[in-house]
């Protein structure tokens, strides 16, 4: 397939009620399980949930903050807090040593005892754009709300069971989700790198809403050839009116036990407008344990089954890779932390 696989989450709204709704919740957790077996990305349709005025007027008060003069922006750079909440400046972030032609503005989870000499202990910088903060704040409670239902959504379509979801709601009830609100210019034609180079994001789930700019965002797609090898390709994924477009992170490929796999993606804008996106990262707890889920573990037993039944050299098959638990807040911090010296940038 050239595109990504479109879900609507609708049955799973706590609206969303009638004779067949569960049905229809067990069709769409098995599109989900699908979708993130063979791409790691889907569009999701949240026509249900959130209406086109909320999110044009996201993107207007985004705009709003970009075109300010850039001493004005600068007041609040991550600079002045933890070296990640607040303002970067064009070509401040870093995506495998090659600085990204965008601007960004990130917020954090609030966080107990605050300390701006900590990393990722600041206190969140709001622009002094009328409305803005009221604006994100409603969208940053109904991301919460989204990723909640999602997870269960997901958790059913791995087959897991009411304990072992209530043992997976319980490290994600407390999200330490991440905001950005990104501006991309034209890429100039010169420009050695990308408006975001191809990385791989290192949480839970990303649920990204960006303007209608065609042919931005691109996702690595890999497909069986016939010699058993696999052809890799970027494949668009252009917005879709009235769905986000979903991806996996890092943690629920060890939850799944690489079952479900984090895809490499990368934004290039050649476009002459002024691009904007506004990505929510739906993460774990700080303090949760990620672990491989028994229900991934049971999935994969079935499969190395079916697959030893049906080859005549089982011992050819590959080695399946061991994916060791992590505490979520410790993986972020080693992952940011080339933010605050001299790595390679902030998704290595």
């Amino acid at each position: 397939m050239s595109t990504l696989p479109l879900v609507s989450i609708t049955p799973w709204l706590p609206t969303s009620s009638g004779p067949d709704n569960d049905v229809r919740r067990r069709e769409i957790s098995q599109a989900l399980h699908s979708a993130c077996v063979e791409y790691g990305f889907f569009y999701l349709d949240i026509s249900d949930f959130v209406s086109l005025e909320e999110t044009t007027e996201l993107e207007r008060l985004a705009r709003q903050f970009f075109e300010l003069p850039q001493v004005e922006k600068d007041k609040i750079s991550i600079s002045k807090q933890d070296g990640a909440r607040g303002y970067q400046r064009l070509n401040e972030n870093v995506t495998q040593g090659k600085p990204d032609s965008h601007e960004g503005l990130d917020f954090y989870a609030p966080v107990s005892d605050p300390n701006p000499t900590r990393p990722l202990w600041g206190v969140n910088q709001w622009p002094s754009v009328p409305g803005l903060q009221h604006q994100y704040e409603k969208w940053i409670d109904k991301m919460k709300q989204l990723g909640l239902i999602l997870m269960e959504a997901m958790a059913a379509g791995l087959g897991m069971r009411a304990e072992e979801w209530l043992d997976l709601r319980s490290q994600v009830d407390d999200s330490f989700w991440v905001l950005r609100v990104i501006g991309y210019p034209r890429l100039p034609d010169d420009h050695d790198g990308f408006s975001c180079g191809a990385h791989k994001d290192y949480g839970c789930l990303t649920f990204l809403h960006a303007d209608p700019t065609p042919s931005a965002l691109q996702v690595f797609r890999t497909t069986p050839k016939p010699d058993g090898t696999r052809k890799g390709e970027w494949i668009n994924a252009d917005p879709i009116p009235g769905c986000i477009v979903v991806n996996i992170g890092e943690m629920w490929e060890i939850w799944s036990h690489g079952l479900y796999k984090s895809t490499l993606h990368r934004v290039i804008h050649r476009g002459e407008n002024y691009r904007v996106s506004i990505p929510f990262f739906f993460e774990p707890n700080f303090d949760a344990l990620v672990k491989p889920l028994p229900a991934a573990l049971r999935v994969q037993e079935i499969n190395t089954r079916r697959e030893v039944s049906v080859s005549a050299h089982p011992h050819e098959m590959g080695q399946m890779k061991l994916y060791t638990p992590v505490t979520y807040g410790e993986f972020l911090l080693k992952k940011v932390g080339s933010n605050f010296g001299t790595g390679k940038g902030k998704y290595d």
